[in-house]
């Protein structure tokens, strides 16, 4: 059937198969026509809100261009040129805007009306009359076989006009249903065309009227306009491609210098640390205690500024005051679940701050920069050359000097201050002093001995035997877990009468071959401080310094375990430096040690919070008291002794009588067994026979009897 472009309307009666077939492809076909009529519509109603959603943001440019002149940029100052341009473009796109308005108006009358009126009208029509239709048929069918089924008898007239009646009735509506159908249904190929067509011929309208019109809108002072500005576009885009290419330039450059700084924790040869700063930031962890025993790490940008150690919490603005570092001592510390952490304390130690630097170059960095402030290099015109002057005489400090006066002649005492130090370093001898020989008659061989190795740590924190009492004396009292002293003081220190406890950190020992002055430990002090400067070594152990009569201890101040234990009657001499008077030491002889049998002399080097100078008195003093306690404790001894001894004498003259009278007892008796004795006749007539030893109780029984008699 594709030659037949309508429906006959003059077969609509008859209603013949080949009717409805034909109408079924034209229903179809209608179908058809209201699903792309659909999608035109859809594409269409895009257009329409495109174009007023462009109309609406044209308005909105135009009204922010106007509103340049009255913003206030942080990095602008007031351009002039920038805002009368904006205010030019802002008038251009006023116009644009009224133009995007006509044609948004047209585009509703030209284009959307008509689609929209098809597709709700005559669209819908054919889906209402297609609808009444098959009611229709349906109602026309029902009635045709109620009528099929009269019967012949003549006794229901009313019945069969009844059904006569709704045969007539059903069939009329089927019949005038169906030609307006099949009208509709043939106008709508008519329809779909001018649907089709019209919107299209109005959006094309719409925009010819819209192109003359900004063809008339923009004249030729405006193309200018657009022109100078297009040439300055031009201009700021070839200079921002040259700022570009240098900015990449740069970055290549970064990105080669810092290849080895992406490495959490460089090399040290490949990325040497520098120690003459005197100003360093960066992002460290600083410890917070939340308890007794519990910590948690905080990561902020810590900065110096001046003498003061600032720290800024990232999204702050501005740093606060972390601690003053003017004085302060700065060393590295170990910390059980951290790496690289380092140790601050105020110059009163009443504030300490521990922090963890991402690496080993940026914990020494960080390390030797508060090591410079402290020493307050920044206050000089020229810090940075100072600080290298500085680190680098403490590197030519290891070179030998001729004579060991040119060695010691910045850590020398002065006179006054040596008698000062002769005082502190009485506890060579109980109560005796040894006048030390001259120094330029010593020699450096003479203090210490050449390739002396140097012990910058504590190897050996608990020796066998204090781990056994501690074993033991753990067994009979309850062990306190935060690591505190209890009410029983140790078994050792119990007599004591001195107790004095001071903060220090273990700096070095060394062998040393002469401990019969100070200057051994001034030496050696020379000595350990070069080493650390040259193999970069900056941690130091704190630890507890105990002095008592009996010893020296070094315990560990987190768990109170006694790391070394030095007997008092082997420390030798013990002195502080006079011009950083808080550094002291002492040398410690000990008979054992050697193959050969000779005593072994090690000088130890400590720095404390406090002056060196008192802890040397407290030693000193412990010395003169364990003196006078010895020199007690023997004449004590002496006279127990004596009194043993007058006891024992006693006794022996005691024993000596005793034997005496025993003697005699015996030669009584011997001499009363010797004189002859008549046999005492028994009951039936027979003598009875005595033993000897009966013989001699009788007689000593005797001679009793006759004492008594007497001295009666």
């Amino acid at each position: 059937m594709p030659g037949i472009d309508k429906l006959p309307i003059e077969e609509t009666f008859e209603d013949s198969p080949q009717t409805r077939s034909l109408l079924s492809v034209f229903e179809e076909d209608a179908d058809a026509i209201s699903n792309y009529s659909q999608k035109l519509f859809q594409a269409m109603n895009r257009i329409y809100d495109a174009q007023n959603e462009l109309s609406a943001a044209t308005h909105l440019t135009s009204k922010l261009l106007k509103e340049y002149e009255k913003q206030r940029f942080p990095l602008c100052s007031d351009d002039e040129v920038m805002s009368s341009t904006l205010q030019h473009f802002a008038k251009v796109i006023d116009e644009l805007s009224s133009c995007h308005a006509v044609l948004s108006t047209q585009l509703a009358d030209a284009m959307m009306f008509p689609i929209t009126q098809f597709k709700e009208r005559d669209l819908k029509e054919i889906l209402t009359l297609k609808e009444v239709f098959q009611i229709a048929s349906d109602d026309h069918d029902m009635a045709i076989n109620r009528y099929s089924r009269l019967s012949k008898r003549r006794d229901n007239e009313k019945v069969k006009g009844e059904v006569m009646e709704d045969v007539y009735t059903s069939r009329k509506k089927q019949h005038q249903t169906m030609m307006h159908y099949f009208l509709a249904l043939n106008t709508l190929q008519y329809k779909k065309k001018i649907a089709i067509l019209e919107p299209l011929l109005g959006y094309m309208q719409a925009q010819i009227s819209f192109f003359k019109l900004g063809s008339e809108n923009l004249t030729q002072q405006w193309e200018d306009f657009l022109t100078n500005i297009g040439t300055s576009v031009q201009n700021v885009r070839r200079e921002m491609d040259g700022e570009v290419d240098v900015m990449q330039q740069t970055i290549q450059d970064l990105e080669q210098a810092s290849d080895l700084l992406y490495m959490p924790d460089p090399d040290p040869s490949q990325v040497p640390v520098n120690r003459n700063l005197t100003r360093k930031a960066g992002y460290l962890n600083r410890r917070n205690k939340t308890g007794l025993v519990s910590s948690s790490w905080d990561r902020q940008y810590f900065f110096t500024q001046g003498g003061n150690l600032m720290g800024q919490a990232r999204g702050h603005v501005a740093g606060g005051l972390v601690m003053d570092i003017d004085n302060c001592s700065v060393m590295a510390v170990d910390c059980e679940d951290r790496r690289f952490c380092f140790q601050i304390t105020s110059f009163d130690g009443k504030k300490v701050a521990i922090l963890q630097a991402d690496s080993r170059k940026d914990c020494e960095e960080w390390i030797a920069t508060i090591n410079n402030i402290s020493k307050r290099i920044y206050l000089s015109e020229n810090p940075e050359e100072i600080a290298a002057r500085v680190n680098q005489s403490a590197l030519e400090a290891v070179t030998p000097s001729p004579s060991f006066q040119q060695r010691h002649e910045s850590m020398r005492p002065t006179t006054q201050g040596r008698s000062r130090a002769a005082r502190t370093s009485s506890v060579s001898s109980a109560g005796s002093e040894t006048a030390s020989p001259a120094l330029s008659v010593l020699s450096l061989d003479a203090l210490v001995a050449p390739d002396t190795p140097i012990q910058f740590d504590i190897i050996s924190p608990v020796s066998d035997e204090y781990a056994g009492q501690a074993k033991a004396a753990g067994q009979g009292r309850r062990t306190n877990p935060f690591g505190e002293s209890g009410d029983t003081p140790p078994e050792e220190s119990e007599d004591s009468i001195l107790h004095q406890l001071f903060i220090v950190r273990f700096l070095g020992s060394m062998e040393v071959k002469n401990a019969d002055s100070s200057d051994v430990i001034y030496e050696t002090m020379r000595q350990i401080l070069a080493a650390r400067a040259i193999h970069n070594i900056f941690r130091m152990t704190e630890s507890h310094l105990l002095v008592t009569c009996e010893c020296l201890k070094l315990i560990d101040p987190q768990t109170q375990v006694t790391r070394l234990r030095f007997p008092l009657s082997s420390v030798v001499v013990c002195s502080s430096h006079q011009e950083n008077r808080r550094l002291f030491g002492f040398v410690l002889q000990t008979a054992e040690g050697r193959v050969d049998g000779r005593p072994v002399t090690v000088c130890y080097i400590f720095e404390s919070n406090n002056d060196g100078e008192k802890i040397c008195d407290s030693v000193g003093l412990a010395k003169q008291i364990a003196f006078h306690s010895e020199m007690d404790r023997k004449a004590t001894e002496k006279k127990e002794e004596q009194d043993k001894a007058k006891e024992k004498q006693q006794e022996e003259l005691s024993k000596q009588k005793q034997i005496e009278k025993d003697l005699e007892e015996q030669s009584r008796l011997i001499a009363a067994s010797s004189r002859p004795t008549p046999p005492a006749p028994s009951a039936d007539g027979q003598f009875l026979v005595l033993s000897k030893s009966q013989s001699e109780d009788s007689d000593a029984g005797q001679e009793g009897r006759e004492k008594g008699e007497s001295e009666a």
